[in-house]
């Protein structure tokens, strides 16, 4: 069948095609409409289950304080851990953290476990001060935590007096 021959059909066949193109963009237009109607209903009801979501967390995440309370025993309730107070302090922008009110809403961090730096570097029960160090510094060091320099010094009060000073060579419980 030459060229010529061909084109004689297609234009024979001209209404007949079009009417098939016409049907296939309407069922394409169709499914593209029910797709787009869809997709809203669950985009809708997916925004609303992260919404009650974040409400929910959001009300987990405070604490009304109660007559008798203090940071210590807040952070033992929630995170069974009285050290973590510094940090409840620190989200809320304490500038007493001695003074907390009865009915005052604390909103309570996100706090993540972190695994401490020293088990790679040092023995998992003992610390040797070097110069220059501290029990903020060596905390830091030990738990990746700062806050964390009241444990050591605890561990340690037979032998530091005064947190605030600390000889080089001595060596330090570290608890775990």
């Amino acid at each position: 069948m030459d060229l010529k021959n061909f084109f004689k059909t297609l234009k024979l066949n001209e209404p007949k095609i079009s009417t098939v193109l016409g049907g296939l963009v309407v069922v394409v237009v169709a499914i593209l409409i029910y797709n787009y109607f869809t997709g809203i209903n669950k985009q809708a009801s997916q925004q609303a289950e992260q919404e009650a979501a974040r409400e929910a967390a959001q009300a987990a995440k405070t604490h009304t304080v109660v007559k008798g309370e203090h940071l210590w025993s807040i952070a033992v309730k929630y995170y069974q851990d009285g050290y973590k107070w510094a940090e409840v302090a620190k989200a809320n922008k304490l500038t007493n953290p001695d003074r907390i009110e009865t009915g005052q809403v604390l909103t309570l961090p996100e706090l993540t476990e972190s695994k401490p730096v020293s088990e790679q570097t040092l023995s998992p029960s003992e610390y040797t001060v070097k110069t220059g160090d501290h029990l903020w510094k060596i905390a830091v060091t030990v738990y990746a935590d700062g806050y964390q320099w009241p444990k050591i010094w605890q561990a340690n009060k037979t032998k530091i007096t005064n947190p605030d000073i600390i000889e080089t060579g001595m060596v330090l419980t570290i608890p775990r």
